[in-house]
């Protein structure tokens, strides 16, 4: 028996439908009366409540089989999204995707048009994912997974509006598999492939991994009236996996971009939250991989001008992401002969010394 489903959010989108579905759908448009859809607070995704009087506008898909609804069910379930059965404004027999009343914290209408604009690239890859655990994850676990599903489908986003080369060899790709090797906080693909070489040729057949990390902001507080940098200290597993005997790290503050933020913002909330600063104006210092061979991480570094008087250090972070970290000022001078000594064991940190004594006098006379 065929399905007639009405969407009023996010699936309205036909390049997202046809990825849960995994093929080309037609659409119509069609409304449900006595319902009103809002927007769910904190996420770029919309829910149903009845209200007298109200109109829901979304599409009508008919002709759905079996296989679809198992599909549908798989991307919906997570949310905690079921089949309901209504009746459209057009006396039109249909089925919907309603959550408890109660689910979801609304926030307003919702806007389909301002959601296209600003999310549905974002939700097009994080579907994309999702879809590829159908069939190994079930879709509660993927539910519980999906903030880390739309950061990294933000940083995908992130990387089609931002090339990070200039004057390099523009080649053919030619990817025969891939596959998601481990998903969690983390990913890892593993690809194989050939590629355009220098003389224009094919690559022989190349089986490769990449770590999918995500981009990240990272900021360096400095005091031009002071002369001196904030750094922050905290445990770090790259150093205990690797025996080193130095776990505790110096390091900029740092951390995640966000769905939906820029890497500026990143950087002021990270501040705000890992050391209680409030920066000032932003110097961009770089934007690159640390480590292109291997990982799909992308660096946001900033120098930030702003006040460090004596009382600003003290122990921060988040209790909801374990997060025990230390701030510490230190003289411009010293900064500079950690460096100097090779001390500074976080490359970024090594970077920012070195633009910094580049730029100092031009950011202590302004």
């Amino acid at each position: 028996m065929r399905s007639v489903i009405f969407f009023y959010g996010t699936l309205r989108h036909s390049p997202l439908l046809e990825i849960v579905l995994g093929r080309k759908v037609s659409m119509r448009d069609a409304a449900l009366d006595g319902y009103h859809c809002l927007a769910v607070a904190q996420q770029p995704f919309p829910t149903l409540v009845a209200k007298r009087g109200s109109v829901a506008h979304g599409t009508l898909v008919d002709d759905l089989s079996e296989h679809d609804l198992a599909r549908l069910d798989y991307y919906e379930g997570g949310f905690d999204y079921a089949l309901n059965d209504i009746v459209l404004s057009d006396g039109t027999p249909a089925r919907v995707y309603l959550c408890a009343p109660d689910r979801w914290q609304t926030d307003g209408s919702w806007d389909f048009d301002v959601w296209t604009e600003r999310w549905a690239a974002l939700s097009c890859h994080a579907a994309q994912e999702v879809m590829d655990h159908l069939g190994t994850l079930n879709s509660d676990v993927v539910g519980r997974m999906f903030p880390q599903i739309r950061a990294r489908a933000w940083s995908r986003v992130l990387g089609t509006r931002t090339p990070a080369g200039a004057d390099v060899f523009d080649g053919r790709i030619e990817t025969s598999r891939s596959t998601r090797a481990y998903t969690g906080y983390f990913a890892l693909d593993e690809v194989a492939l050939h590629h355009e070489r220098f003389d224009g040729g094919m690559s022989t057949r190349l089986e490769r991994s990449y770590f999918i990390g995500g981009d990240a902001a990272l900021v360096l507080p400095y005091d031009p009236v002071r002369d001196r940098v904030m750094v922050v200290e905290q445990m770090r597993m790259g150093p205990l996996g690797r025996c080193d005997p130095a776990i505790w790290q110096l390091e900029p503050i740092a951390g995640r971009v966000d769905p939906g933020e820029a890497p500026e913002q990143t950087a002021l909330r990270e501040a705000r939250e890992e050391t209680g600063l409030d920066l000032d104006r932003l110097e961009t210092v770089a934007r690159g991989y640390p480590s292109p061979g291997e990982s799909t991480t992308y660096f946001h570094i900033f120098v930030a001008l702003t006040d460090l008087p004596d009382n600003v250090t003290g122990i921060g972070g988040l209790e909801t992401e374990a997060e025990n970290i230390r701030s510490r000022l230190i003289s411009f001078t010293d900064f500079m002969g950690l460096a100097e000594d090779l001390a500074l064991a976080n490359t970024p940190l090594a970077l920012l010394a070195y633009w910094l004594s580049h730029h100092r006098s031009r950011l202590r006379s302004e």
